[in-house]
């Protein structure tokens, strides 16, 4: 009798929000159920529950790291505020039952976000959908339930106060239908090496069924077989993340040198990671540690923050971006034209940026500081914010206040920028963000997936511009910090086009190492590779 073979795995497309595979069960998520007849709740019942809530976020942010920490503040400022109890309470007061007249105006608040065209805005409506829920269920006395530890998690989207409820430690990982890269949960998974994609579309799969999620390759795998089905646990990241301590200095296979640098967004995420095992940290996103207008005014919060990164670091130069807000990345507290984003809305709110200067200013005798300006468009943009920091740098000369002026160079994102890099004299180096820059060069949204900087069909113009803009830019130091830089597959090419200096997130420095170690300098492959 002849053997019958097992049909082979069905692979789904999706694209990548954090690396890593996991294996496992899976967990279908299925959409809050309809509150039928209820009862009737009004203006009391109501402030419980949002007290109710916000006393559950409190509780999850005990011990939490700043990013989550901060996550949960923006969810709880949004509780208490008080347009939104009002909004409710009229619907109240116009003879709505509680439960529906907050269902009403935060739904209003949903869908006005996921119609946005910036993508970090529409990425917010999944925080206010999870606070919907979360008084929601305060309302009716049906808490949200945890799912399974080890499974996949398998729905439309994810809740950021899910993701932080839930043990990872015995691994799991996300696949959602939807989604988005750039909102909470998928840099709460890429923080926590949890595996991750999104936009796999509606796929048919039945609970407890093995699936498994492969972030680096942004695949879905179906019907897997005995075998296969057994968990994976996602790998973290490893504190060497590579051999003993090489100061992040590689080397080709052809003995050019390759400096390996880290992405930052909140100051903890250096635990665990060992200094002498990079470069130093190429890219800080100051923005996801300042994320509030009391935080923006707050000298001294930002001057601990950076001087603890600085002496983590031991010498090694740190890249700070000062903030990149406005637009599609709104600061909690500020109200401003939405056309304005990074160093276009720093210009506008000088103050703003001069707190952030002064405490750059007094960090940066505590190591190798270097302030990388962000969104920057003309020669003058650099000039302008220099200026700033030379009058700040003065009052503390008058002061006594010790003070160091670091380099100051630019994030190139903005594809006029990238055209005219020999016209940036001022600008002592410079970084390829190539997120901004492949969706400015497809005017497109950071939500078309379709047109992301590792998208197929984005990657040869992007390289093309690269290329271009190294050749021109003469002997300042430059780098590449985007999602780019991380991709194992890319780096080939980014070597071709002349870069030498990559900057990733810490959890893909195993595999932009091994992809370095097998290659030539113009990125051929070494013989016997």
């Amino acid at each position: 009798m002849k053997k019958r073979s097992m049909a082979a795995p069905l692979r789904l497309k999706a694209t990548s929000a954090s690396p890593g595979v996991a294996s496992g069960p899976v967990y279908i998520a299925e959409p809050p159920a309809a509150v039928s007849q209820p009862a009737a709740l009004g203006h009391l019942e109501l402030a419980t529950a949002i007290e109710t809530a916000i006393n559950e976020l409190q509780n999850l942010a005990i011990g939490s790291d700043a990013e989550s920490g901060d996550i949960i503040d923006f969810q709880i400022e949004v509780l208490r505020d008080p347009t939104i109890v009002e909004m409710a309470g009229a619907r109240i007061n116009a003879g709505e039952n509680a439960i529906f007249a907050w269902v009403g105006t935060l739904d209003g608040y949903v869908r006005e976000l996921e119609s946005a065209e910036e993508e970090q805005l529409r990425a917010r409506g999944v925080d206010i959908l999870d606070i919907k829920n979360r008084v929601l269920a305060a309302l009716t006395g049906t808490p949200v339930e945890d799912f399974p530890i080890g499974s996949i998690y398998v729905g439309k989207d994810m809740e950021p106060s899910r993701f932080l409820a839930h043990d990872w430690s015995a691994g799991g990982g996300i696949a959602l239908y939807a989604g988005s890269a750039a909102g909470h949960v998928a840099l709460l998974a890429r923080s926590r090496s949890v595996p991750m994609v999104i936009g796999a579309g509606r796929f048919a799969t039945a609970a407890g069924q093995h699936i498994r999620v492969d972030g680096d390759a942004g695949v879905v795998v179906l019907q897997l077989d005995s075998q296969s089905a057994a968990p994976i646990r996602p790998t973290p990241p490893v504190a060497s993340a590579g051999p003993a301590a090489d100061n992040g200095i590689l080397r080709t296979k052809d003995g050019s040198q390759i400096l390996l640098s880290i992405n930052l967004n909140a100051p903890d995420e250096i635990d665990g990671i060992i200094a002498a095992t990079v470069a130093g940290i190429g890219l800080m996103r100051s923005e996801f540690a300042v994320t509030s207008l009391a935080d923006a005014a707050n000298e001294e919060k930002q001057f601990a923050i950076y001087r603890r990164v600085l002496e983590w670091a031991d010498g090694r130069p740190v890249t700070i971006r000062m903030l990149d807000i406005g637009g599609d990345k709104p600061l909690t507290g500020l109200l401003a034209s939405p056309e304005l984003r990074g160093i276009r809305l720093l210009f506008a709110q000088p103050k703003i940026a001069r707190v952030q200067a002064r405490s750059l200013l007094r960090a940066a005798i505590f190591g190798n500081l270097r302030v990388m300006l962000p969104m920057v468009t003309f020669p003058s943009d650099v000039d302008q914010m220099r200026q700033i920091f030379r009058e700040e740098a003065a009052e503390f000369t008058h002061r006594g206040v010790p003070h160091r002026l670091p380099p100051i160079g630019m994030m190139v994102e903005v594809p006029a920028a990238a055209l005219m890099l020999d016209q940036f004299e001022t600008a002592d180096f410079f970084s390829f963000g190539t997120n901004d820059l492949a969706h400015h060069l497809t005017a497109s949204t950071r939500n078309d997936v379709e047109f992301g900087a590792c998208s197929e069909k984005v990657v040869p113009a992007v390289l093309r511009l690269l290329a271009y803009a190294v050749k021109i830019a003469g002997s300042k130091p430059l780098s590449i910090c985007g999602d780019l830089a991380g991709d194992p597959r890319k780096t080939a090419e980014l070597l071709s086009a002349g870069i030498r200096h990559f900057s990733v997130a810490p959890a893909q420095l195993p595999a932009i190492r091994s992809a370095i170690g097998g290659l030539n300098a113009d990125g051929t492959k070494a013989a016997g590779e």
